[in-house]
């Protein structure tokens, strides 16, 4: 069945395959010429040729009506897992003619589930008709698919044709992002705490302090802020922009690709930095993503389309580990000498290793694998977990 279906396959590609009523056509076109040739029947080979000529008519016609139409994407969004990816593809018609019943089919991968399709009635001439689905990839990663198949049985629906149009797709699908409302792990870290939350929260709490500028109201700032003699002047309102202590807070986030990750714990690991990052943005915090084969990254979009891409023990480090303290995500096992205030998130490996000595001093997160990741990142974990 496999085997019949790929020869009915690359006979649609290269030239046509018959439909059901195609075949029914051809077997009857036939027997009507042998009868003829039998009987010497006159009107056996007219209705033999009659049925021959249909079929000559729709097996000529089908691939011309493929002609002349110009197909265009509109780039594709970034999305995370579980979000709808949303595709748009342009037919333009730029022949004369009308292109009537017409069938596209969207070659995407495996992740995107079946393969998305459309019926078009009629495309009039020099018109575009526009098509846009869905699809919810199940997996992360960066895709691409170079095809669509555009296909025809047209004008009798006798004989269908099938040819794939270059029209190269790119899409980026990101790790799935947790809705974390704290996470003790970014807000007891060292170098997220200090004046920069408490500068934050005074600025937006008081109405006291040093003014830096006036500027301009814009909807949503707080009335306390607005200086009314500065307005009374311009005769629009001004709110004062207060002078804020901030300290150089940055969190770095270490994610060891390089090392061998049992099951799924590698997915919930870029599922943890994913989230984390994003949490930190939210913060307000100055964000880095170091990973072994790129170093420090910190767009992002970059950050986001790292993780997406990132494999397991795909390459060797070739980047050193930064002088200052991180997070650092890796599974059980030999860990590398992290700076003074790291944290180690630990996934327990299959055989049970333990800690290797070098980390014998650092606080450790240990994760597990039956308990929901959003509610172990969102734990206080130094209630429940001492330096080692």
């Amino acid at each position: 069945m496999a085997r019949r279906r790929s020869f009915t396959t690359w006979l649609e590609t290269h030239w046509v395959a018959p439909a059901y009523a195609g075949g029914v056509l051809l077997g009857l076109a036939i027997a009507f010429f042998g009868a003829a040739i039998n009987s010497m029947a006159g009107w056996l080979y007219a209705i033999s040729g009659v049925m021959l000529a249909i079929a000559a008519i729709n097996i000529w016609s089908s691939p011309r009506s493929l002609l002349g139409l110009q197909i265009h994407r509109q780039p594709v969004r970034p999305i995370s897992v579980g979000e709808a990816l949303s595709v748009v593809i342009t037919l333009d018609n730029a022949t004369a003619r009308p292109k009537t019943l017409l069938q596209v089919r969207d070659l995407v991968p495996e992740a995107f589930g079946s393969w998305p399709e459309t019926a078009i009635a009629v495309i009039a001439p020099h018109q575009q008709h526009q098509w846009e689905y869905t699809c919810y990839p199940t997996r992360r990663g960066l895709y691409h698919w170079p095809t669509l198949a555009l296909r025809t049985a047209g004008p009798f629906g006798l004989f269908w044709c099938q040819r794939p149009q270059a029209v190269a797709a790119h899409a980026t699908v990101y790790p799935r992002i947790l809705p974390l409302s704290h996470c003790p792990l970014i807000d007891q870290m060292g170098v997220a705490t200090g004046t920069r939350w408490e500068a934050d929260r005074r600025s937006q709490q008081s109405s006291g302090g040093l003014t830096r500028a006036v500027r301009p109201y814009r909807w949503g700032d707080p009335t306390r802020l607005i200086h009314w003699r500065t307005s009374a002047r311009y005769g629009e309102l001004r709110v004062r922009e207060l002078e804020e202590q901030t300290a150089e807070n940055q969190v770095l986030i270490g994610l060891d690709a390089s090392a061998h990750w049992p099951g799924e714990s590698f997915e919930a690991a870029v599922i943890a930095a994913a989230s984390l990052y994003v949490y930190s943005l939210q913060r307000q915090l100055s964000v880095v993503l170091w990973l072994p084969q790129t170093g420090l990254l910190q767009n992002h979009h970059t950050v986001l389309s790292a993780l997406a891409e990132v494999m397991p023990a795909s390459a060797p480090p070739t980047t050193r580990l930064p002088d200052q303290p991180l997070l650092w995500l890796s599974p059980s096992g030999t860990v590398p000498a992290l700076p003074s205030g790291s944290i180690w998130v630990q996934w327990p490996g299959t055989d049970g290793a333990a800690a290797a000595p070098l980390a014998a001093t650092l606080p450790t997160l240990m994760m597990t694998t039956t308990q929901d990741l959003t509610t172990q990142l969102q734990s206080d974990w130094r209630q429940t977990v001492e330096p080692r």
